[in-house]
């Protein structure tokens, strides 16, 4: 009898122990899994970081440099060429800050990559090349249509990649270009949507549906590099100037009142002068009926 209970006592004991063992062992796995931090996200950002004397300058910061030096090299002849083939006076508006933002911001991305070192391109890209090619083939108000939505679409996209670059870079001359990216692009984008063209719901469509784009490769790291020439044919403007854009007018103006709103307010005072004639005749019966008492 005793060996029973003592042999259910040392089972006991050995599945307590056991258990205590297995606990201890699935404490120590995460923190012995980690200590290998190859791989990771911070591990990457660290070795695709690079040293400059204005602060650490990440993948993510080259590739918004190149992005913005794109950006001018198609921008900037679609809106020279919205100014000549726009219908409306908006069309021909928006087209003009296409001009002048991305001039400016050409500028600034040159003198932003020599000052860092990196080698910029000179001609736009593929799908950027397509788009102009759909606008040089449109006419009239076809024309129109397709320069509101592909500049439209174009800028959304943009506007996230600055916003993120903005909030993550220790590049100070980064931030300071993207500081001027996000002030030119919003600009672009409120003037594009003024032309009264743009389909929201396919934007929404678009975003809803689309994968984030990969990242194109980055420009060399930083080392003696040929200045990128400027865009054909805009010139940049002076350093010193700054993006100040005044929004053109509204694209339409607001619809008149139309006849059944009218009319829905005419009753009201019919009604309303109908109830002081009826009080006055009131009144009136009542002093007749005191005169006669």
């Amino acid at each position: 009898m005793r060996s029973i209970n003592s042999r259910r006592l040392f089972s006991g004991t050995g599945l307590i122990v056991t258990g205590l063992a297995a606990t201890l062992v699935a404490m120590i796995f995460p923190i012995w899994s980690y200590s290998d931090r190859s791989g990771t996200g911070v591990d990457t950002l660290n070795a695709q970081t690079l040293s400059t004397r204005y602060g650490p300058l990440s993948a993510l910061d080259r590739e918004f440099v190149t992005k913005v030096r794109l950006a001018g090299l198609w921008e900037l002849p679609a809106g020279q060429q919205a100014g000549e083939r726009g219908t409306t006076q908006a069309v021909k508006t928006a087209g003009q800050h296409l001009v002048e933002g991305h001039t400016f911001l050409d500028e600034r991305v040159r003198e932003v990559a020599s000052r860092l070192g990196l080698q910029l391109p000179n001609q736009p890209n593929e799908q950027q090349q397509a788009w102009l090619g759909t606008l040089s083939s449109a006419r009239g108000e076809e024309y129109d249509v397709q320069f509101a939505n592909i500049l439209r679409k174009a800028h959304g996209k943009v506007f996230g990649l600055v916003a993120q670059v903005r909030a993550s870079t220790r590049n100070s001359l980064v931030r300071g270009l993207a500081d001027d990216a996000n002030t030119t692009v919003l600009d672009h984008i409120t003037v594009l949507e003024a032309t009264g063209l743009v389909d929201f719901d396919a934007l929404a469509r678009d975003a809803a549906t689309a994968s984030p784009p990969p990242l194109t490769n980055s420009p060399a790291p930083p080392g003696p590099t040929d200045s990128p020439s400027p865009p054909v044919p805009v010139s940049p403007s002076p350093a010193s100037s700054s993006p100040t854009y005044t929004l053109p007018p509204p694209a339409t103006s607001r619809p008149p009142e139309d006849d059944e709103s009218k009319e829905s307010n005419e009753p009201k005072k019919s009604e309303s002068s109908k109830g002081e004639s009826s009080k006055g005749g009131d009144n009136g019966g009542d002093k007749s009926e005191d005169k006669k008492s």
